[in-house]
């Protein structure tokens, strides 16, 4: 049986799947048809695939060995690379990209968290 910690990762996947979808959806219909340059459009979508590929290694934590560990670092992870994208990609302020390389370490970690 999952660890309290391993299951509300699950959740948090789950739920973070939800709103990668709900995100997906935005971007084919509305952010799409705004005046945003292809750039901005670039990466908005790469913000929506690290934040769907992740969301489903959310719900992989569970049956590590530390769950704790790996979950935390992933939705860190998450937060800040994705996070600092869509922000730049839906305000065309860059002020945040500078914690998308930290956070894109964190998602290696965080796979890497998974292994033991």
């Amino acid at each position: 049986m999952a660890s309290a910690s391993g299951q509300f990762f699950r959740r948090l996947g789950a739920l973070s799947g939800a709103a990668a979808v709900g995100a997906a959806a935005y971007g084919a219909h509305g952010f799409r048809r705004s005046d945003r340059d292809d750039y901005l459009k670039e990466l908005y979508e790469t913000a929506n695939k690290y934040h769907f590929l992740h969301s489903l290694a959310l719900l992989a934590v569970p049956h590590c060995r530390y769950p704790t560990v790996a979950g935390t670092v992933l939705s860190t992870g998450m937060g800040m690379f994705c996070g600092a994208f869509y922000y730049h990609a839906m305000t065309g302020d860059p002020t945040f990209t500078k914690a998308a390389p930290f956070g894109g370490t964190l998602l290696i970690l965080g796979w890497i968290a998974m292994a033991p």
